[in-house]
């Protein structure tokens, strides 16, 4: 394996070495600088040692194929020799792919944690519903002190979010299940939120409503 490496490596080189110097007597007389022969000469070896990036990039295996293979070692060649030919082309190119490669990679990473959050968010109340709780938080006299505070329209609401074959509830059903305007039950909803005894997450449907641990302990205690 290590002289198959070896042999790849000489090839690669020797292709961007002539095709470096094909792009220098085609395009040279454009540059009269003094460098520019290095210049070619270091473009076009760059571009041929690209060539296995880009094999693996489509899932060629044409590496491995050549060797003990003639004939698939004398077309890897050929793409390193094309691939020296157009450097410029082939570097640009290749640079553009693997930088819009990199940008879609991190808006699914921005999308898969977004998604997450949303998951988390949505599972806390399920959770919260099915953890046993100590009898000392069911002492707990804040709740005793919200039950006491507690109206009419927020007790009704508790009562919809606790009840039904839905935990997120939406708030068109709570309006309906509490035959009350929209415009009461969502102020209702938010006074329920910032006292911690009713939640929202906002998910793919919308923003959905659920009862908090708190708020089922307190509706329990006012029963």
């Amino acid at each position: 394996m290590a002289n198959h490496i070896f042999i790849l490596a000489t090839v690669m080189l020797l292709a961007g070495i002539f095709g470096g110097l094909v792009n220098y007597y085609l395009y040279g007389d454009k540059d009269r600088d003094a460098a520019s022969l290095p210049r070619f000469l270091v473009v076009g070896v760059g571009a041929s040692f690209l060539v296995p990036v880009v094999l693996d990039m489509v899932n060629s295996e044409l590496v491995l194929e050549s060797q003990g293979d003639p004939s698939r070692l004398l077309i890897f060649t050929g793409f390193c020799l094309i691939s020296a030919l157009l450097s410029r082309f082939f570097i640009d190119n290749l640079s553009d792919r693997i930088l819009s490669e990199a940008q879609a990679a991190k808006q699914r990473s921005e999308e898969t944690q977004q998604n997450l959050r949303i998951i988390q968010s949505e599972l806390l109340p399920l959770i919260d519903t099915e953890t046993e709780q100590d009898s000392a938080q069911e002492e707990d006299p804040h709740v005793q002190m919200a039950n006491d505070e507690l109206d009419v329209t927020s007790t009704q609401v508790l009562k919809i979010l606790s009840s039904g074959r839905f935990i997120f509830r939406s708030l068109a059903g709570v309006c309906r299940e509490a035959n009350q305007e929209e415009s009461t039950v969502l102020k209702t909803l938010h006074v329920l939120v910032n006292r911690s005894l009713a939640g929202k997450v906002s998910g793919k449907n919308g923003v959905r409503w659920h009862i908090t641990e708190k708020g089922r302990r307190v509706l329990e205690s006012s029963l």
